[in-house]
């Protein structure tokens, strides 16, 4: 009867360390577990602050790039409206020469 009552200690001994085995396994696992859910709720916020970041700078260079689109109408349109009055002045000023040209061309017969 002796033997049963240490086996049975025993038996309830190796339980007993089981159970606290489970418990510090399953404690772990929670822990992990946690930490895991922090882990990706801090990576979820950083992508969020970096996806903000990302669309604050594509919509500078939009702006960036618009505005100096219209800059770049207006200069090219001031350009043109410059080059414009230099051919009209030029062709004022050799209108009389070729006029004057035109005239002997045609008025001149040649045999």
């Amino acid at each position: 009867m002796e033997s049963n009552r240490g086996s049975q200690n025993g038996i309830q001994l190796l339980l007993g360390a089981e159970q606290e085995a489970q418990h510090i396994v399953n404690a772990a696992r929670s822990g992990k577990q946690a930490r895991m859910k922090q882990a990706k709720e801090e990576a979820e916020k950083e992508i969020a602050e970096f996806r903000a970041y990302m669309e604050a700078e594509f919509q500078r260079k939009v702006e960036q790039t618009s505005g100096d689109s219209g800059a770049n109408v207006k200069r090219l349109e001031q350009e043109t409206f410059a080059k414009i009055q230099h051919l009209k002045t030029e062709a004022e000023s050799i209108s009389h020469d070729v006029g004057q040209m035109l005239l002997r061309q045609v008025t001149t017969v040649k045999n």
